[in-house]
């Protein structure tokens, strides 16, 4: 008898022990919330859509590239592959491209120049952060101090310089430019850029970020250097 009331207290501390331990893990352990306000999540939303509306417009593109050669190739199969060529040169930035744009320009702060404080370059992470800024809006083509960007460049320090495909970007003042497909898509990028905070990133490092009206022509120049291809190669007729 007293053998049962043992086994069945024994069984009520266990439960209870384990309820115990399951509370503690809870408590300590909590579940994460999504702290974010809702106009972040507002922006996430907006980045996602853009996004998916690139995406659209790629998937449309090709498709339109697919029809153009179906078409020419019964005509002309020669012309097919020069005009696919040629836009594929385009695209990756060996060609120089004349359309609607804007041009950005990078110089001491006013500010700076008063109080006698010198800008020697500007740091790769500020480059990099525009530049995320212009590829979110459409800016397809762009140069940098009369560097061509493509989908390689590197920027990076070497010995203390900012380089741009291992070229040394100029001390500020210099220009950057950038074309954009129509000139509806260069005043969007001009209203974000002038909404931004990356003005203020820049006069932390005591530089001016000047934007320049949206212009019907910008040219910017091909990229003029070697190609590095590490994963083709060509080959011999036959083959």
């Amino acid at each position: 008898m007293r053998q049962g009331v043992y086994v069945r207290f024994t069984i009520i501390l266990l439960i209870v022990g384990f309820m115990i331990a399951v509370q503690y893990n809870t408590v300590q352990k909590p579940e994460s919330r999504d702290t974010r306000d809702i106009w972040e999540i507002r922006q996430e939303l907006s980045a996602e859509k853009q996004l998916h509306s690139e995406l659209l417009s790629d998937i449309r593109e090709v498709n339109e590239t697919i029809t153009k050669y179906e078409n020419l190739q019964s005509e002309s199969p020669a012309q097919a592959l020069n005009d696919t060529l040629e836009t594929l040169r385009e695209k990756a930035g060996l060609t120089e491209v004349t359309s609607p744009g804007l041009e950005l320009t990078i110089e001491p702060s006013v500010e700076g120049i008063v109080l006698g404080q010198t800008v020697s370059t500007i740091s790769p992470d500020l480059l990099v952060r525009l530049l995320n800024e212009i590829n979110r809006f459409n800016g397809h083509h762009i140069s940098i101090d009369g560097k061509r960007i493509i989908q390689s460049s590197p920027i990076r320090d070497i010995n203390g310089q900012t380089t741009v495909n291992s070229l040394v970007v100029q001390t500020p003042p210099f220009s950057i430019l950038i074309g954009t497909d129509t000139l509806e898509d260069a005043e969007k990028l001009y209203n974000h850029l002038k909404s931004s905070m990356i003005a203020d990133d820049f006069f932390i490092d005591n530089l001016s970020l000047r934007i320049g009206e949206p212009e019907n022509m910008v040219t910017v120049p091909a990229f003029d250097q070697e190609l590095e291809n590490n994963y083709l190669k060509n080959t011999s007729k036959g083959d």
